[in-house]
């Protein structure tokens, strides 16, 4: 445990910049995943990871009485101030994925998007999600997949930055065997669907823009870099937008292709 201690504190590159920012692309996933759990008026919903907060305002402009919680104390302020210029009352509180601060079975419907896969302990992480939801309840989740843009991604950021050696891949959350070792044992994975995710820029150089000065897993890595090296990555990271460019003209729409997971308790 201290070892994993020591990861979630390195994993704070996650307050560096405005998440915010990048968070805007997440959007209709969450609103995607919304749909696909089944969401009720007055379903009580935690949104784990959440981040500025998007599917947990998704849920309760759903009606839904929605909670939000993520380790990163300006990400909750973040999100508190959308819901309160919106006008929901939204409750988002800092904690940690891994020791959800909730009684077992306290809500109707879990969520996560591309959040509880960050966790360094992800067996905990999952055991998390079921036990706080309740029996005859779903959980959600969207996880970015090992072959996607952000598999590429996030491996391309590993050959200059290495992880820890411990640490399993949050990618895994992406593959149905890890699933099913994660979750299928107790719980039922009763829907599994391929989808993607569509990041919209100008151009690469825009993108690029953004995210070394919006992303925290990127500056981190141009952070630790010489000039030299820093281009070299940037290079890299360049040629990865153009492989997954779908836009069919000058602009830049990357496809980043994720598994929406839904899981009866």
């Amino acid at each position: 445990m201290a070892g994993f201690d020591a990861i979630k504190q390195q994993q704070q590159v996650w307050a560096a910049g405005d998440f915010a920012v990048i968070g805007w692309n997440l959007v209709y996933p969450g609103e995607l995943l919304c749909e696909a759990v089944e969401l009720r008026g007055g379903h009580e919903l935690l949104d784990v990871a959440t981040g500025a907060g998007n599917a947990a305002l998704s849920a309760a402009r759903r009606n839904c009485d929605a909670t939000g919680i993520d380790y990163v104390p300006g990400l909750i302020e973040r999100a508190s101030a959308r819901a309160a210029a919106e006008g929901l009352p939204v409750r988002f509180e800092v904690g940690d994925c891994e020791q959800l601060p909730f009684a077992d079975e306290s809500f109707d419907r879990v969520l996560s998007v591309f959040g509880s896969i960050f966790a360094p302990d992800q067996e905990k992480a999952a055991q998390e999600l079921i036990r706080v939801c309740r029996s005859g309840g779903k959980i959600g989740m969207a996880n970015w997949t090992l072959d996607g843009f952000w598999g590429h991604a996030f491996a391309l950021i590993a050959r200059y930055v290495a992880p820890p050696e411990s640490l399993r891949s949050p990618l895994e959350w992406g593959t149905e065997t890890r699933l099913k070792a994660l979750f299928g044992e107790t719980k039922s994975l009763t829907k599994i669907s391929k989808r993607s995710a569509l990041f919209r820029y100008r151009d690469n150089a825009h993108w690029i823009d953004v995210f070394t000065t919006c992303f925290g897993p990127v500056m981190n890595v141009l952070a630790k870099l010489d000039e030299k090296r820093s281009k070299e990555f940037l290079r890299n990271l360049d040629d990865t937008l153009t492989r997954f460019n779908v836009s069919g003209d000058g602009t830049l729409m990357v496809s980043a292709d994720y598994l929406e997971v839904v899981i009866d308790k």
